[in-house]
């Protein structure tokens, strides 16, 4: 083998010429923690946001239908006409905004969904302002694209939990800023804006003509408005014309992880822009995919309610079990399914999730993997079954305890 053929010799001369906004990506310390676990026997994994269920059979048997009907060729850019008319008689059913399925185009994931907002309105050198602690990946998208991220610290206290200071906000607006990425109800700290916080982060990006990229997945993991209850929405708030785009996924609702499939509301004037991004990323979602998203935002509520609920339980039953510790710093989240914490005389979080898996067999994910502020914090995803959940907060109280 030649010197040149060597991966050895080749590896370090290709890097150097790569571009430095690829280079500086940091590894994700979540695969890190999972990478070291997946192989423990018996270990419970609540390192990922995802719960334990597989995808139900009806959205599945949707896809190997359409497979076997054939449909395995290019497709609509914007997603085909029936997943955009479901995803807008969804959202009209929660939101009651006007039945438009030209405001949603469909994307391979919610992942896919920040990137295309994010190319749509960043430029290299400019800023994304992020409340923080935050699910690492928008501020990574932000960077691939060459802006910088300026993390707006959350506040945090055990009476009202995490919160956005809007005075904070706006002072880390600069002649560069061009968003806002809001991420309500939150991933890792359950951080829910109230609806009166989202009309102040409008007003904030009114005044400065800011885009808001609004990520509200979890909205339906909302546990202080009763059954059936939303989290507050820029929806809420906002008038049509307002620069907000919204990202969603399938991922969380109906236990579709896996599948990459999500979409971006926007309004309708944007369509031939966000077209050609799809064109130029990905050419389209597999129709097979979409005709499984059709299924699940027609028959998949009794699904979704059942998520709902079994995350509630289980917030319930690690916020029962850390009290009792006496060594943990955390609020009861009201939304998502993440219970971010502190523990007593353990700083470092990456060493302690590393050490949980060997001591405990349960998989956390740490919180230096979430941006400025969770330095002192870890993540545990309650979205599981009660046995599950119980079994792991005793392992993690004992281990506590001891």
């Amino acid at each position: 083998m030649s010197a040149s053929a060597d991966p050895l010799f080749s590896a370090p001369s290709l890097l150097d010429h790569i571009r430095p906004q690829a280079l500086a990506l940091p590894e994700s310390g979540i695969v890190e923690v999972m990478n070291y676990g997946r192989k423990s026997e018996g270990i419970i994994p609540l390192w990922a946001g995802e719960g334990d269920l597989p995808t139900p059979s009806f959205i599945s048997e949707a896809a190997t239908r359409s497979l076997a009907a054939g449909e395995t060729f290019y497709t609509w850019q914007r997603g085909i006409p029936e997943l955009r008319a479901a995803i807008a008689r969804y959202m009209t059913r929660l939101h009651g905004v006007p039945e438009d399925p030209e405001r949603y185009y469909v994307t391979g994931s919610g992942m896919q969904a920040i990137q295309i907002a994010l190319a749509l309105t960043l430029s290299a050198g400019d800023e994304i302002l992020i409340p923080s602690p935050v699910w690492p990946n928008a501020a990574a998208a932000a960077e691939v694209i060459g802006a910088r991220p300026v993390f707006v610290p959350l506040s945090f206290d055990e009476a009202r939990g995490f919160w956005l200071d809007l005075d904070r906000l706006e002072s880390a607006v600069t002649p560069r800023s061009r968003v806002i990425f809001i991420n309500s109800p939150a991933n890792p700290t359950g951080f829910v804006a109230s609806r009166e916080a989202l009309a102040g982060v409008l007003d904030i990006a009114r005044r400065h003509g800011l885009w808001i990229v609004a990520d509200e997945i979890y909205g339906r993991f909302f546990y202080e408005a009763g059954e059936g209850g939303l989290a507050p929405s820029f929806h809420d708030v906002m008038e049509p014309e307002d620069r907000i785009l919204f990202v969603q996924t399938f991922s969380k609702n109906w236990a579709m992880t896996g599948w990459r499939l999500g979409w971006i509301e926007a309004h309708p004037s944007l369509g031939p822009v966000l077209e050609n991004l799809i064109q130029y990323s990905t050419s389209g979602v597999a129709a097979f995919m979409q005709r499984a998203g059709v299924a699940a935002l027609e028959r998949g509520e009794s699904f979704v309610a059942h998520q709902i609920e079994r995350a509630r339980r289980g917030r319930d039953i690690v916020a029962r079990g850390l009290a009792s510790s006496n060594r943990v710093r955390f609020a009861t989240p009201p939304g998502a399914f993440y219970m971010f914490f502190g523990v007593e005389g353990e700083t470092d979080m990456r060493a302690l999730a590393l050490k949980l898996v060997d001591e405990a067999n349960i998989g956390l994910a740490p919180g230096t993997a979430f941006g400025p502020g969770g330095e002192r914090y870890i993540r545990l995803c309650f979205a599981r079954g009660e046995a599950q959940m119980l079994e792991a907060t005793d392992r993690l109280v004992r281990w506590l305890q001891k």
